[in-house]
């Protein structure tokens, strides 16, 4: 299908399809207990049957536009993802997230691969709204909706049972006119 260079570093932004199963099970083992501190996925994803569900649940989602996921590869190798959990046309807005092994934080992947689905998402697809939610206590993710951009627009407290405990979620959300501005922005800061 596609690769998307995200720099000089080697990284693409590149789908995620069903028979990439065996790579996504392996980037899930070598984060899991990273992953897994913030992010239910390693819990889902527990053998190659389970991660074969994921990507074709993502199949179903694409297929009736409700929904993407992206792969981030560094050299080859898949190191984490992005997704568009929730895609809603009809109202204009779409729900984002990721995950990442240890090894390949702090390289600015994320934020890299995001900005092109972002750009996406609003240019190419007329979304309005994108949002993102993590918990109060996944401060790599809120640090991505900060550089992305992105408005705190609240804390849903305690919401979520994840592995036995209540956690708090951040909502933050970047609106279509406020993307395209900072864009704009960026654009002539470089020139």
């Amino acid at each position: 299908m596609y690769a998307k260079s995200l720099g000089e570093d080697g990284a693409e932004l590149r789908p995620l399809e069903v028979w990439h199963a065996e790579d996504l099970l392996a980037n899930i083992d070598r984060g899991r207990e990273f992953i897994g501190r913030h992010v239910g996925l390693p819990d889902r994803i527990t053998d190659l049957e389970t991660a074969r569900s994921y990507l074709r649940s993502y199949a179903e989602k694409r297929a009736a536009d409700a929904g993407s996921l992206h792969g981030l590869w560094l050299d080859g190798e898949l190191v984490g993802g992005l997704l568009f959990r929730v895609w809603d046309t009809s109202l204009g807005v779409c729900e984002a997230g990721c995950w990442l092994e240890p090894a390949a934080a702090g390289r600015g992947l994320v934020t890299r691969g995001m900005r092109t689905l972002l750009d996406w998402a609003f240019d190419d697809r007329g979304m309005h709204r994108a949002e993102w939610y993590a918990s109060t206590a996944n401060e790599a993710s809120l640090n991505v909706a900060r550089r992305l951009g992105m408005t705190r627009e609240g804390v849903l407290r305690e919401n979520y049972p994840y592995r036995g405990v209540r956690t708090s979620t951040e909502l933050w959300a970047v609106l279509a006119p406020e993307w395209r501005e900072a864009r704009a922005r960026e654009a002539r800061a470089d020139h």
